[in-house]
């Protein structure tokens, strides 16, 4: 297992796809961050955490965590690979945890890099209110996001072995982002897994349901995801 991460991250040292990804968990606070300044220069520092954790789940993080976990699933296939690696001899399981393993650091990775950018973004442009205490806070909430949005990843890496391509991996996280922009004013998006990732990890989830409903929500969708990947990833032939 610890072989099969170690050459996936050399795998990924080489590849231009991990910077493409840091390039773009930098969108949302740049772009929050600078029309905040230009706009709205008296907003504090917990607003502009929120904001940018806001479409960093909601917008920017699934169709970009989205291409990510293509890259991860699709890489063998599309370079023919599987079927050699597995006859090294690779079990399956090991091949997919190490992936997914391989997967959550890299989200967590981009996760940190958005909130650090928020922050240096922030300080720079001289916003008002930041504290120790607000620091630990944002830090949980960013971190909060990109784990609930790893453990969706599940039903995204099954489009992904199923379909081998990348085109309806992105039509899928697309659906979703295009579902929690209508979601958004809705009482009823905590309904949706997604959309409750961002309440959840913001502390904002509609008080229209309990809470225990949208947890539920969140882990049926990923366990679901997971069974449905791993069984589909065991039986199919490799060719």
């Amino acid at each position: 297992m610890a072989d099969l991460l170690f050459t996936e991250l050399l795998k990924l040292k080489r590849s231009s796809m991990f910077l493409i990804s840091i390039l773009g968990a930098a969108v949302a606070p740049f772009v929050v961050v600078i029309a905040t300044f230009i706009h709205e220069p008296a907003t504090p520092f917990e607003d502009l955490f929120y904001n940018v954790n806001l479409y960093t789940v909601l917008i920017i993080g699934v169709p970009l965590y989205g291409v990510v976990t293509t890259y991860l699933f699709n890489r063998e296939y599309a370079e023919n690979t599987l079927k050699n690696l597995l006859t090294i001899p690779v079990s399956r399981m090991s091949f997919i945890i190490s992936k997914m393993l391989l997967l959550f650091m890299w989200i967590m990775m981009l996760s940190i890099i958005a909130w650090v950018l928020t922050l240096t973004l922030g300080l720079l442009t001289q916003f008002d209110g930041l504290d120790t205490s607000l620091l630990l806070d944002s830090l949980k909430q960013f971190s909060t996001g990109g784990l609930l949005l790893f453990v969706l990843s599940t039903p995204i890496i099954l489009v992904t072995l199923v379909l081998k391509n990348y085109v309806p991996t992105i039509i899928f996280t697309v659906v979703i982002t295009l579902i929690n922009v209508m979601a958004g004013n809705s009482e009823h998006r905590g309904l949706f897994p997604w959309a409750a990732a961002g309440d959840i990890s913001n502390h904002t989830l509609p008080s229209t349901y309990p809470a225990e409903y949208s947890n539920i929500i969140i882990a049926a969708t990923a366990i679901i995801g997971l069974i449905s990947m791993l069984v589909y990833f065991k039986k199919t032939d490799i060719h």
